[in-house]
């Protein structure tokens, strides 16, 4: 398996809006180290997996709507308690839309030096 993984990062506020998430419930804010690995079986005929300039256009082009934002505020997460997990699958969903090749993703969101949640395909 080959695989080519970008990073960048995010900074957002939320709230988890249930006593279950104990102080995250208020309103806080949020800097994520988001990492996408792109994985094939084989090559493509230039000899990569995807271009890696193409690959941090991907990530980008997602991150940038989330950055600086208020993800209570957004209409695609409205009524949905935006963990990390559910960042990470909305990550994966939207660079899976916009991508034309049969690739593996895994997306993992590091939300400190000891924490860190992903979503992948299987």
């Amino acid at each position: 398996m080959f695989t080519v993984t970008v990073k960048d990062h995010i900074m957002i506020a939320h709230s988890l809006k249930d006593p279950f998430f104990g102080q995250a419930e208020k309103m806080h804010g949020a800097t994520y180290v988001v990492e996408v690995s792109f994985s094939s079986e084989k090559l493509n005929d230039k000899n990569v997996v995807l271009d890696i300039g193409e690959a941090s256009r991907l990530l980008n082009a997602v991150l940038s709507e989330l950055n600086y934002q208020n993800l209570d505020s957004l209409p695609q997460f409205k009524n949905q308690l935006t963990t990390t997990e559910f960042i990470a699958k909305y990550i994966y969903s939207e660079i899976k839309k916009s991508m034309k090749e049969k690739i593996k993703l895994k997306i993992v969101l590091h939300e400190s030096h000891i924490a860190s949640a992903s979503y992948e395909d299987l």
